[in-house]
């Protein structure tokens, strides 16, 4: 098991989402959290609820797009507050625009964000872990990391990354004898702000809670599992892609996922 009492765990992204729920659950279960954002008010925000339930925390604004400012803040964690014991990488961004109509600067921000960060925070964290001999790396990834859909090129080409990521990483960690741990989470879509008006035809699919889905990572870290799919049915993607590819997208389109971002509007300005 891994254990968050006494514990140091940063989490980027953590402002809001997903990150913000994780980061209440987290700190709730005794550890002192690290939180990452690039929205100053939120993190604020954030650490004051932390503060007056009596529960300890270190903010840190960070655009984690910026390799340079990922390795100058780092560098300010590791010498403030010495190694951290579990990295989530949860940070995250969307365009939600079919390829041609989506910007050049906004297919970089999704690789920057989505995959390359994922890249700088570990490199930055992970010597420390393999020093102290135990540490917990966790990517936060997506359905999209396992099956693509329309209206979302850069974003699953860039979750299909962090999913990629996380298992090479796995495999070269146990390769080169460093007892530290990886997660990687895919969850469908959450109702989070993030994907605002997506929907699901689907039973099998349906749009997540982001209570639940934060209240079963906590649980998946806890209990050092290297994968999470959200909801269940995930996974029998890959048994699908056994199928001639004619059929797989028959089945994808069956399922809604083909056409899940035909409505989507994406988190409101200042939302």
């Amino acid at each position: 098991m891994t254990s968050f009492a006494g514990s140091k765990v940063l989490i980027t992204g953590a402002g809001s989402g997903i990150g913000r729920l994780m980061a209440t659950k987290i700190a709730a279960r005794g550890a002192h959290t690290i939180l990452w954002d690039i929205d100053r008010p939120a993190l604020e925000a954030l650490a004051q609820d932390l503060s007056e339930q009596g529960q300890p925390c270190s903010t840190y604004v960070c655009d984690v797009a910026d390799r340079e400012a990922v390795r100058a803040t780092a560098q300010r964690v590791l010498e403030e507050l010495g190694g951290v014991d579990i990295l989530i990488n949860n940070a995250g961004v969307v365009s939600g625009k079919p390829l041609l109509e989506i910007s050049d600067d906004a297919i970089e921000r999704t690789l920057a964000v989505n995959t390359l960060a994922l890249f700088w925070t570990t490199r930055a964290f992970l010597p420390a872990m393999i020093e102290q001999q135990h540490g917990h790396i966790v990517t936060i990834a997506s359905a999209a990391g396992i099956a693509g859909t329309a209206g979302l090129t850069d974003y699953c080409a860039s979750k299909h990354a962090a999913v990629g990521f996380d298992e090479a990483l796995r495999v070269e960690l146990r390769h080169l004898g460093h007892p530290v741990r990886t997660t990687v989470v895919c969850p469908y879509y959450v109702a989070t702000g993030m994907f605002e008006g997506i929907r699901s035809s689907s039973p099998l699919l349906p749009i997540q809670n982001p209570e639940l889905v934060a209240e079963r990572i906590v649980a998946a870290i806890r209990k050092n599992r290297a994968r999470l799919f959200l909801p269940w049915i995930l996974p029998s993607s890959y048994l699908f892609r056994l199928f001639p590819t004619a059929l797989f997208d028959a089945v994808m389109r069956a399922l809604g996922v083909s056409h899940g971002m035909d409505e989507f509007t994406g988190r409101t300005p200042g939302a």
